[in-house]
């Protein structure tokens, strides 16, 4: 059912200042693909470009093989949320939603059933404008959903959510992408995207840093290490440094616990043995996507707080 989206060599230029610089990348059907980037790394450029709102200096993006903007009725092939407070705050829920269906030619009962969907049917006929930003993200949701499309985007679509719609929102993206649908949705936390997308597309500074699944994304940018609890943490680490590891310590100054980078475990707990040190933890730690995002993205982060660039 789903359209694949197509990013090629995309490029945008504000000035002298490059948002987007050659970016390529695909998004395919029947799959949530999660979009990072640290702030400031061009994702809600190359989002508004995909859907046609902004214009490339080079390059192209295309859903279904095709612009967006050559869709004759949009909300029937892309459903899109970028900015839920971009809605006339004096309509109610059902007036924007209609409005919308007529304008792509809907049927108005789509109105009623998204708005059901997304758990605004009691507040249809309030005013926008007395919406919290939980509720204008629900509606936000309801209008790309209204047009039943094949692809869906959404650029932090649980800003504001609380935790019911936070975990509404990740069972709804995952459904819709076992519908077969193509699912493209940026957000800045890591936890969402662990639970949510089975691929990512991450960028920095405009550019492409990594298209993989979350596994494998984790698993290639994060270095395993090992962490151990002894009541002999120093003797310990100056006998794991001289065997090649990289040991730092592990929490709060006096904790006796060390975090190992470059020996497996195993090896670590034979060491110890042989040299008669007491361990009183032994743990490997898995792949953390946070982790990984962290150290793949360290050299494209336009602002890192408390040191200049």
């Amino acid at each position: 059912m789903g359209d694949v989206i197509e990013v090629s060599e995309l490029t945008k230029r504000y000035g002298n200042k490059t948002a987007v610089d050659r970016l390529s990348f695909t998004v395919r059907p029947g799959r949530v693909t999660g979009f990072l980037g640290p702030n400031g790394a061009g994702k809600s450029t190359t989002l508004r470009m995909i859907l046609g709102l902004d214009s490339p200096t080079a390059g192209s993006a295309t859903v279904g093989g095709v612009p967006f903007r050559q869709h004759p009725r949009g909300l029937r092939h892309v459903g899109a949320l970028l900015d839920a407070g971009h809605v006339h705050g004096g309509l109610s829920a059902s007036a924007h939603l209609s409005a919308l269906a007529r304008s792509n030619a809907i049927p108005r009962c789509r109105v009623d059933e998204v708005l059901q969907e997304v758990g605004l049917a009691e507040a249809a006929s309030r005013r926008i404008g007395g919406f919290s930003l939980g509720m204008k993200q629900r509606l936000g949701i309801a209008a790309a959903l209204l047009g039943d499309p094949p692809v869906l985007m959404f650029d932090e679509p649980i800003n504001g959510m609380d935790p019911e719609g936070v975990l509404w929102v990740r069972r709804l993206f995952r459904r819709l992408a076992a519908e077969g649908r193509t699912v493209f949705l940026s957000s800045h936390l890591m936890s969402e995207m662990e639970n949510t997308a089975d691929q990512l597309v991450v960028i920095g500074r405009g550019r492409l840093i990594a298209a993989e699944s979350v596994r494998d994304f984790a698993a290639r940018g994060t270095r395993r290490s090992v962490v151990v609890g002894t009541p002999q943490a120093a003797e310990l680490a100056a006998l794991l440094t001289a065997a090649g590891a990289s040991v730092e310590p592990e929490g709060s100054a006096g904790a006796e616990r060390l975090a190992v980078t470059g020996l497996p475990a195993e090896r670590i707990g034979a060491l110890a043995f042989e040299n008669r040190i007491q361990l009183a933890e032994l743990t490997t730690r898995t792949a953390s996507l946070e982790a990984a995002f962290m150290e793949l993205t360290a050299d494209s982060t336009e602002y890192l707080a408390g040191q200049p660039r």
